[in-house]
């Protein structure tokens, strides 16, 4: 498979779909394209994605799932609802075209974190964020869960990560990625945890100074009798 221009476009733009321009998703004058026509083409492209996924060619994959996004977008009422009365309106979806669209969106946001943990240089915000799209449509995907945790995990938030990988692990409670992951997030809390205690102990443990930094001898007063 050969890349296109197009997608090499897709795949250097810092923004996910979302944020490439929501009238050009659907300008005045260009005919609408019938809602299961547009469907089927999203769901094609995700499958061309998925082949490239599977044959490590993960920038053109990154490429396919966003010109899947951009296919579905003019159909997503959410999306579309800050530039009503720009783009040509298409009519409510059906229960079954709703279904659809939202799975195909699922698995284009969660293959895209998937493209994005396997390059070299990965960045975590991005896995994040693609994640997060994911849970607000379907809480406990456990792809989304444990994506969000490892992002979550490797930017420093150790407590999110925890929650995310026990939900996760709760739902997959043999998957061996899952646990060591969750284990990492615990180990990494339990040393915060000492860091603090130690500060403490530090601050409340010594007593008054003089200016030499040496403590000060205090005469034996009637609170220090026995």
């Amino acid at each position: 498979m050969s890349t296109t221009t197009a997608e090499m476009e897709a795949v250097e733009t810092e923004g996910g779909p979302e944020e490439q321009g929501a009238v050009a998703a659907g300008h005045t004058g260009i005919p609408v394209k019938p809602v299961w026509a547009s469907l089927e083409e999203a769901v094609q492209i995700k499958t061309e994605g998925n082949a490239f996924y599977r044959e490590r060619n993960i920038r053109s994959a990154i490429g396919r799932y966003h010109r899947a996004l951009l296919v579905l977008r003019g159909l997503d009422a959410d999306l579309m609802a800050p530039v009503k009365g720009f783009a040509p309106q298409t009519p409510p979806l059906t229960p079954e075209q709703d279904s659809l669209l939202r799975k195909t969106q699922v698995d284009c946001y969660n293959n895209l974190a998937a493209c994005l943990l396997q390059k070299q240089k990965v960045d975590y915000a991005r896995v994040l964020e693609y994640s997060l799209r994911v849970l607000r449509w379907q809480p406990g995907n456990v792809k989304a869960l444990y994506r969000a945790g490892v992002a979550t995990l490797e930017i420093g938030d150790a407590e999110s990560a925890k929650q995310y990988l026990t939900q996760a692990c709760r739902a997959q409670p043999n998957d061996t990625s899952v646990k060591r992951h969750l284990q990492r997030a615990e180990e990494k809390l339990n040393q915060e945890l000492q860091k603090e205690k130690a500060m403490y102990r530090g601050m409340f443990s010594s007593g008054p100074q003089d200016g030499s930094g040496e403590e000060v001898s205090r005469p034996n007063g009637a609170g220090d009798r026995v």
